[in-house]
């Protein structure tokens, strides 16, 4: 391997290289950054016009992270952790992405990437022991390791209604923001979808719009982020006690400096639960769904937080029938992510906000005037779809990933996604995927958990090198006994019950699999950490002797 750092700069320019990494967002530049240190020539691919990756795209009204920013951070820049003032408690996407653009000027990550290139395919070859990367604009390479980090939150997905392309108004996606302001106001706007899109940027359109039309499916429960600035004392000592903060999310089971109460929901009194869940309401957000260990693995625990929140929505809406339609009755509470809101249930006091209930009066078309359903024409200027993305395997089911024997990535997870550790895949070796399938991935801190993953990557590599190695594949038992210890820890808790994006159930004909690994942050770090010191268990290494 190239160990001369000069060439960093000039890996854009090079045709072979140790390592492709493909995608700019968190994980993808913190990858880069860990294999240039360790001397490696990289080179990157991003379809977007810059870094960012899910924070470039999302711009949509209230977009925000679920997880407190001083938390959502890298942690490997200590002089990057004292120098960054994060100004709130729950950043807004324009803050984040401009922490992320001053990561990737701070360590000139940008000079890996082509951008506005996106990656059509990516083969093996087995005699050569490379991976052959094909972008849209005509450009190939070749590398030794190619690196995954297509984002778990990614692939935009257009629910197929009918006349969905006709409507003449303005038109938009949640995911795909344009970069140039909209205006909502003397405007009709209707919002298709009730997720996390939708319930952060309801409130604020409904601010500034005439009309607003929130076209819902399915509800979902969510919880008031408590946002606030951070004043100089707090930052001050996040700052001074990071080290310690930072150990403790590592113990986590989230990748945050939160634990549960020690005991289950059902072994206090009423007045203690109540107690405990007040002060993780007002902790704010998803973190509401760790308040007691057995909330999503008992069903009894599982109600009383229900039945907690529900109250606080009857609180918040003034109309009971509307509340009703607000209220889930499909799911457990957490087995779909709680969504983090500023305002969204007030929201519907409004008088220029209406709730359509879908199961109720479904959607019949989209026409050029508006949303024609069941019993009534919406017309309207503007159309918003909420409806999240494909998530976990969608950015890479839309690449053509092909290992050994012609074998194809789609193929071999056809009834659902199959890894080792999250990472790895049988039959595409020295192929990397970042915090996706078989690993915590959207149950922890995203950020915390492609540290994680890159610095167990880069350590595997230096092993690789060390021991005279071309490749390192998992092997199809690994993989089989991996599959099946996430699955039982998923039937171990009430989240399979939740027709949830986790268990691909928004996207029709996808199967129906719980994909993250749900054993936890730091549990899922030490099985990794016992692998790797058993001599990389359950994979196959080929050395250079034998290629």
């Amino acid at each position: 391997m190239t160990s001369d750092k000069d060439v960093n700069t000039m890996d854009a320019q090079a045709s072979d290289v140790d390592a492709v990494v493909i995608g700019a967002g968190i994980s993808g530049l913190y990858a880069v950054y860990k294999l240039r240190e360790h001397g490696m020539t990289v080179h990157g691919f991003e379809s977007a016009a810059g870094v960012g990756g899910t924070w470039f795209h999302n711009r949509y009204p209230g977009a925000r992270c679920d997880v407190e920013s001083i938390d959502y951070s890298y942690s490997f820049d200590e002089d990057l952790q004292q120098e960054w003032t994060w100004s709130e408690r729950f950043a807004t996407q324009g803050e984040i992405l401009a922490y992320l653009e001053h990561v990737a000027d701070r360590h000139e990550l940008r000079s890996a990437f082509e951008f506005l290139t996106r990656v059509v395919s990516a083969v093996y070859d087995e005699a050569a022991a490379r991976w052959t990367i094909t972008t849209d604009t005509g450009r190939s390479l070749t590398a030794r390791f190619c690196i995954m980090a297509t984002g778990v939150l990614s692939a935009t997905n257009r629910p197929d209604i009918p006349g969905r392309d006709s409507f003449a108004g303005e038109s938009y996606h949640t995911a795909e923001w344009p970069h140039d302001p909209v205006e909502f106001v003397g405007k009709r706007v209707g919002v298709i979808g009730t997720g996390s899109s939708g319930i952060q940027s309801i409130p604020v359109i409904a601010r500034e719009a005439d009309q607003v039309v929130v076209f819902q499916r399915s509800p979902n429960y969510s919880i008031p982020a408590g946002n606030r600035p951070l004043s100089p004392e707090q930052i001050a000592e996040v700052k001074a006690s990071y080290p310690e903060r930072r150990r403790l999310a590592r113990l986590s089971g989230g990748g945050t400096p939160f634990t549960p109460y020690p005991k289950g929901a059902m072994e206090v009194d009423a007045a203690e639960r109540r107690r405990v869940y007040d002060e993780w309401w007002l902790r704010g957000g998803y973190l509401f769904a760790k308040a007691f260990p057995d909330q999503t693995v008992n069903l009894e625990a599982n109600d009383s937080a229900r039945e907690y929140v529900e109250a606080k929505i009857r609180e918040m809406v003034k109309n009971p029938e509307i509340a009703d339609q607000l209220i889930p009755d499909d799911h457990p509470i957490g087995t779909k992510r709680i969504v983090t809101d500023d305002g969204y249930f007030e929201t519907y006091n409004r008088d220029n906000v209406t709730l359509v209930n879908l199961r109720s009066t479904p959607i019949v078309e989209i026409t050029e005037e508006g949303v024609r359903t069941s019993d009534t024409d919406y017309p309207l200027d503007m159309l918003i779809f909420a409806t999240g993305f494909d998530a976990m395997t969608g950015a890479l089911s839309r690449i053509d990933i092909c290992g050994r024997g012609g074998r194809t990535l789609r193929e071999e997870w056809s009834a659902g996604p199959r890894t080792y550790l999250g990472m790895t895949v049988a039959g595409f070796p020295n192929l990397f995927v970042m915090v996706g399938p078989g690993s915590p991935s959207v149950l922890a801190n995203m950020v915390l958990g492609a540290e994680q993953q890159v610095d167990w990557i880069a350590a595997c590599i230096a092993h690789l090198d060390e021991h005279n190695a071309v490749s390192i594949e998992a092997t199809e038992r690994a993989v089989d006994e991996w599959v099946a210890e996430c699955n039982e820890k998923a039937a171990g808790t009430l989240f399979p019950s939740a027709n949830s994006w986790y268990m691909g159930a928004n996207i029709p004909g996808k199967p129906r699999v719980f994909m993250p690994y749900i054993g936890g942050f730091a549990n899922y770090g030490n099985i990794c950490a016992e692998v790797a010191a058993a001599g990389y268990k359950g994979f196959d290494i080929a050395t250079a002797e034998k290629a």
